[in-house]
């Protein structure tokens, strides 16, 4: 009877290692001996049990947010730079068998690249050109991340902090500036009215 009962406990858990169910959005790569031998699923996967192993990876769209990097601008702004980016495992097989972490080296490529490329403007065209450094930014990191089966599908420069005194600096200069074009109206005004006296 014990050996019986051995006997069935040893059959579920061989069925239970051999039996696999994968869900639509996952892709299982297998790998026999260590050695790659397919990329399966999604669905009912059977594995050879003792033998091959299962390594599941979600194919959908990551969502992944670059935490706020200290930079330098070209003018020799400091500010803090934040961003999303999103990106896909295009092939799960390169996903597995190039790189170690996939997710860890894609969020870390992302931090240095958003130093990198956003050091080399100045701090006007950060404010008002995010568009182009968005798209420099996925360019850079698509082409990296290819080898690895990640394709990057859009990045966003989400905040700028500007340090307390550019803000200020940044709000005189706003109001110089209205107050300039509110001297100039008024001149222009005192102007036409003298021109009116004389006619």
């Amino acid at each position: 009877m014990t050996g019986t009962m051995f006997l069935i406990v040893a059959a579920i858990i061989i069925v239970a290692m051999s039996v696999k169910i994968l869900p639509e959005w996952d892709r299982g790569v297998v790998l026999r001996f260590g050695r790659f031998v397919g990329v399966r699923g999604p669905g009912l996967i059977i594995l050879v049990p003792f033998v091959e192993k299962l390594v599941r990876v979600d194919t959908r769209i990551v969502t992944m947010d670059i935490q706020p990097q200290e930079i330098i601008t070209r003018d020799n702004v400091s500010m803090k730079v934040n961003a999303v980016i999103y990106f896909k495992v295009m092939d799960p097989k390169s996903a597995i068998t190039q790189i170690e972490n996939y997710y860890f080296a894609t969020s870390q490529l992302s931090q240095t690249t958003l130093r990198s490329v956003l050091g080399q403007y100045e701090m006007d065209d950060l404010l008002s050109n995010r568009d182009k450094i968005n798209s420099t930014l996925q360019n850079i990191l698509d082409e990296a991340t290819e080898a690895w089966g990640i394709k990057i599908s859009a990045v966003e420069v989400k905040q700028i902090d500007l340090p307390a005194e550019m803000q200020r600096a940044m709000a005189r200069q706003a109001e110089a500036e209205r107050e300039k074009r509110a001297k100039l109206i008024s001149a222009d005004a005192e102007l036409q009215r003298a021109e009116k006296l004389r006619d």
